[in-house]
């Protein structure tokens, strides 16, 4: 960090994902997607705040609750209390949020990441559940300006996860959310979709000199909906901070909006304490008793989580971390890998995964499409794989049938045969090749039996350029080799 001395960075991170529940927390309003449901459309007396309506609690959010805490390695309480958190926005109809405080659902969890320094362990202070606000739309026309208010998500069920404030990095705060996201979308509680709003960042943020155990002046961010945004708006921050700090003057206890266009970080309001809320227990509910049974219930619903994965791909197929950690983060892609292998034989397992992680992300970034939606199936890359294994076709030719398969979902061995695609393995031939790309190039020949041993790599390309890209790079390599050697001899 830039600045005149150096700082730490101690920072936090609340969550609040929403869950995987067809009705809203307190009552049965079905939960839609906000970004394409007509405004106001899914409101009942309940979620609308009305005089005289009662909240009835969802069980399933409640299981799926349950569900993350346990995957967060947390400790479920067996009673937990539902309180009203008070506070006047025009968003929340009823002028309080049924939330949980004193008494979470869950607390004491952790999260282990990976760092360039090696494991990190991010502790989860505490899960609990609690219902989403509505949604607030500012307009600017030339009419004047005005705030619109759809109530579709109020009281949509969302749990919120509070870490503790381990985090000293932007790799660790990375490594943080995109490993919680990973194991909520694993176990099917939250989607994941952050274009959406269903899951969202805060970040509790401080600096202190290096050294020092004690904590700065906390500021937090609102509502950063992306993993840029969330990166950018912490960085941010911590050299807004550092230039305070440095200048002589104090950091205020406030929270923060996080302007994408702008780049910056502005006031909203003064900092709220717990007891700016007035929390009290919600007197429409009763305690949350969860017994052990269900509890044990829940557990055994759990999938494989992406850490054990990535850990069971290493040690099974031989598998690198990298690519077996990129490959355990979407079950999706962990399916399509494994039946890759299923269609062939392990023997291809680093070769599949090579290819997953390299080239067909590589162009599912370049379209922006989703894998999903891919048209090459587990056995046509299994397929593919062993055409170059095999050496009908070099790796190559292959990225360029891989294209085409992807474009048009047609096997390999059609495209190859169609397209005349197959590698060249005649040894005579290539030989041949080798002879007149050398010959027809004297003074590069002159310059490599002088000692520019690097113009090797150059002739390898000129011949196989002449051969179309086709000529099998080994056979290609041994005749070069084998030729260049002669004229050093004569």
């Amino acid at each position: 960090m830039m600045g005149i001395m150096k700082y730490e960075p101690v920072i936090g991170l609340e969550v609040h994902a929403e869950l995987a529940s067809q009705t809203k927390m307190f009552c049965g309003c079905p939960v839609v997607d906000t970004t394409q449901a007509a405004p106001n459309t899914t409101v009942c007396p309940v979620c609308a705040g009305m005089p005289g309506t009662l909240p009835v609690l969802n069980q399933k959010a409640v299981e799926c609750g349950i569900k993350a805490a346990l995957a967060l390695e947390c400790e479920v309480q067996r009673v937990s209390i539902f309180a009203r958190k008070n506070y006047f926005y025009p968003d929340l109809p009823k002028g309080y949020q049924i939330s949980q405080y004193e008494e979470p659902l869950a607390i004491n969890g952790r999260i282990v990441v990976d760092t360039q320094q090696g494991e990190k362990i991010i502790r989860v202070r505490r899960v609990h559940l609690e219902e989403d606000a509505g949604k607030l739309t500012h307009v600017h026309d030339v009419g004047g300006d005005c705030s619109l208010v759809d109530l579709n998500r109020a009281g949509v069920p969302l749990l919120e996860i509070v870490s503790e404030p381990d985090m000293h990095s932007i790799e660790e705060v990375r490594g943080y959310a995109t490993t919680l996201r990973g194991i909520l979308r694993e176990i099917g509680v939250n989607s994941g979709d952050m274009e959406k709003g269903v899951i969202r960042f805060e970040a509790n943020i401080s600096i202190r000199p290096e050294g020092s155990t004690t904590l700065g002046t906390r500021v937090e961010i609102k509502n950063l909906n992306s993993f840029k945004a969330m990166e950018r708006g912490i960085v941010y921050e911590l050299e807004r901070q550092a230039k305070l700090l440095d200048n002589g003057q104090k950091v205020v206890q406030e929270t923060l909006g996080w302007n994408e266009s702008e780049q910056c970080t502005y006031s909203q309001r003064s900092k709220e304490e717990a007891h700016d809320y007035r929390y009290f227990p919600e007197p429409d509910l009763p305690p949350l008793v969860v017994e052990a049974d269900w509890v044990e219930q829940i557990r055994a619903t759990l999938p494989e989580l992406p850490r054990t994965k990535a850990q069971r791909l290493q040690q099974q197929y031989g598998l690198n971390k990298v690519d077996a950690a990129k490959i355990a983060a979407e079950r999706e892609i962990c399916d399509y890998f494994e039946e890759c292998l299923k269609s062939s034989q392990t023997e291809i397992a680093r070769s599949a995964a090579a290819w997953i992680t390299g080239e067909l992300f590589a162009w599912l970034n370049l379209t922006g499409g989703n894998f999903a939606d891919i048209k090459v199936s587990p056995r046509q890359l299994a397929e593919l794989i062993s055409l170059v294994q095999s050496n009908v076709i070099n790796q190559n030719t292959a990225k360029t049938v891989f294209v085409k398969m992807l474009e048009t979902g047609r096997d390999a061995a059609d495209i190859v045969k169609a397209e005349g695609l197959a590698q060249n393995s005649d040894t005579d031939a290539i030989s041949q090749m080798v002879a007149e790309v050398i010959a027809a190039h004297p003074e590069e020949l002159t310059s490599y039996l002088a000692g520019k041993e690097t113009l090797a790599n150059w002739f390898f390309g000129q011949v196989m350029r002449s051969a179309g890209g086709k000529a099998n790079p080994a056979v290609l390599k041994s005749e070069l080799e084998k030729q260049l050697q002669e004229r050093k001899s004569h």
